[in-house]
């Protein structure tokens, strides 16, 4: 007999997912089940799945129990592979975690255990906000060659935790005009891949500090999604590295999904991005495991 599990469906700015309890950590869910159940025709449908697994009972979480985060956000990408973070599925994470009362949000930071390290997640005005550390810029030029593109383009390494590549674009019909039905080249590949962001500035590029840019994505084991959050924190993170001394600490993400925030605090003397927006749970269900 198939094994039937529960589950719900959520999203953040139209980045969606479906996430499985398993707080014992007794599901082990091989590559082709998860492309199954990502699958939009013949499963649940979603960009990639989140496992929600107590820190203690997988063998990644190991440091996320040692900093006190007691759950661990297990997120496979919709062909099964794992991915070290994502900024909307922590929100969506998050939000699993209060409406169902297995965690606190209120009163002190949520701490979740991910591949990229332990993150802290609070409420804010636009639904939930997640500090996603440190990044770090790399200097080595990418060549991204696009359908729809013209000709290839520079684009910037930005790490958030999982790695992305940042193209600028010249308008927003350059921008409309990309086929990112096919995955976008990179000269040179980077060993673990990348997600691949092309933004164009809004005009002014700058109201009032907030800076504004408009984003589509190509995410690594998916395709294109209607949002990325770590792309949006990259993309934000590379403009404001284009522009220089003067550029804004706090930016609005336009994605096709949606809007969300983007903003640079000091804490414990680093600088971090961190990631705001509206975290959405929309039905719950059991589904039988292929």
């Amino acid at each position: 007999m198939p094994q039937t599990i529960a589950f719900t469906k959520g999203h953040g700015t139209g980045n969606d997912f479906v996430l499985l309890p398993d707080p014992d950590g007794e599901l082990e869910l091989t590559d082709d089940q998860v492309a199954v159940l990502c699958d939009r025709r013949f499963g649940i449908g979603a960009d990639g799945i989140l496992r929600v697994v107590r820190s203690a009972a997988i063998d990644e979480g190991r440091d996320a129990v040692t900093a006190g985060a007691e759950w661990f956000m297990d997120y496979r990408n919709a062909d099964g592979s794992k991915a070290e973070m994502c900024g909307n599925g922590i929100r969506v994470f998050a939000r699993y975690l209060a409406d169902g009362g297995w965690a606190t949000i209120d009163e002190t930071p949520l701490l979740i255990g991910t591949r990229a390290g332990v993150k802290s997640v609070t409420r804010s005005e636009l639904g939930f906000e997640a500090d996603l550390g440190t990044w770090r810029v790399d200097p080595a030029e990418v060549l991204v060659r696009a359908r729809g593109l013209g000709v290839p383009r520079p684009g910037l390494g930005i790490d958030v935790g999982n790695p992305h590549i940042v193209v600028a674009i010249s308008n927003a019909d350059e921008l409309e005009a990309l086929d990112l039905t096919v995955r976008p080249q990179l000269q040179p590949d980077p060993p673990r891949g990348a997600n691949i962001e092309f933004v164009v500035p809004s005009d002014p590029l700058v109201r009032e500090g907030v800076g504004s840019i408009r984003m589509r994505v190509f995410e690594r084991g998916v395709g294109e999604t209607l949002s990325c959050g770590t792309g949006v924190a990259a993309a934000a993170l590379a403009v404001r590295h284009w522009a220089g001394q003067a550029a804004p600490d706090r930016w609005t993400v336009e994605v096709p999904g949606g809007t969300l925030g983007v903003r640079m605090q000091r804490v414990r003397g680093d600088l971090h991005v961190l990631l705001s927006g509206p975290a959405s749970l929309v039905y719950s269900g059991e589904v039988a495991l292929a």
